[in-house]
């Protein structure tokens, strides 16, 4: 089980963690986390409605890992034939922008809290780690989230296609990148195996 997902049953999935994979696994889900941002009524508390009905933003986000979380919802100005075509296509993204980003960032800003607080639950006990067991719904907010950090990781990376993965692998250790190149590397493995675990 140590570095792979296993079925649990009645559903739900394990896996073994030491200490050190607990703790990256938390602190990128953190970051994520921080970068996702609070949601839109974070800052008032007395209006339960407020972010039911606060619309979202309508411009796609400056930073490019952002961008790569909440992509535009129709193909992007330079695929579409014409200068009309273009325009409109910004339109509609924008509009659909507008009444979704704020659905898409709670959903993955619960992800990324459910894994800190399963991780948070485990009962460490020094070098021997903990094996985190799932249940079926907590393994799917796993999934997400485990794509989310790859996704933001590939993006800093610069990673827009297989050749780019291929690559990471040949990188020279002296290289800045080798340890998120890494973490990326390791988070794929994990999310291969809870995809194989859930499809059981």
């Amino acid at each position: 089980m140590p570095g792979q997902f296993e079925p649990l049953p009645g559903g739900g999935a394990a896996v073994a963690l030491d200490d050190v994979e607990i703790s990256i696994i938390r602190s990128l889900a953190v970051q994520l986390l921080q970068l996702i941002g609070p949601g839109p009524a974070e800052d008032a508390p007395d209006d339960p409605l407020a972010e039911l009905f606060a619309e979202g933003p309508s411009e796609p986000p400056a930073d490019p890992v952002l961008r790569r979380l909440f992509p535009d919802a129709y193909g992007g100005p330079e695929e579409a034939p014409g200068p009309q075509e273009a325009e409109e296509w910004r339109a509609y993204s924008a509009e659909f922008r507008r009444y979704t980003e704020n659905d898409l960032r709670a959903g993955k800003r619960e992800n990324a809290l459910a894994v800190i607080r399963s991780l948070d639950a485990l009962s460490s006990a020094g070098d021997t780690g903990a094996v985190l067991k799932l249940s079926a719904q907590e393994s799917m907010q796993w999934l997400s989230a485990l794509n989310d950090l790859r996704l933001a990781i590939g993006s800093r990376l610069e990673i827009t296609d297989e050749d780019d993965t291929e690559l990471l692998y040949r990188l020279p250790e002296e290289d800045p990148r080798k340890p998120m190149v890494m973490a990326y590397l390791w988070l794929g493995g994990l999310q291969e195996t809870l995809v194989a675990t859930l499809m059981q």
